[in-house]
């Protein structure tokens, strides 16, 4: 079984017991949130595709709170010596998908 979800302002693909990484929650390790913006659920010979949503709850664990890996740019201009770095690192959530079940 899997689910297309939407957490964050991005959608997941996630199946349950699942560990995934998504945007920075405002939520301490530990914590569950309920997740009812359920889009699409998948089982073996079935699909069932929401318009916009199914009403479907997954229940998410959130495990803790990191960063990616630094991101480097660049910006050059031929004349007059302009030159510009920046590096930036963005925020995630290591989140736990523990249920995935049918009434939101």
């Amino acid at each position: 079984m899997f689910a297309v979800i939407k957490v964050g302002g991005r959608q997941y693909r996630i199946s349950p017991e699942e560990i995934l990484k998504v945007h920075l929650l405002k939520m301490n390790p530990g914590e569950e949130i309920s997740v009812t913006d359920v889009m699409m659920i998948g089982n073996d010979d079935k699909i069932e595709i929401g318009e916009p949503n199914l009403n479907y709850n997954v229940t998410l664990e959130v495990l803790e709170h990191g960063r990616y890996p630094k991101v480097i740019s660049r910006i050059f201009k031929r004349r007059g010596g302009m030159r510009r770095k920046s590096g930036h690192r963005q925020d995630y959530s290591l989140v736990k998908v523990k249920s995935i079940e049918q009434g939101a």
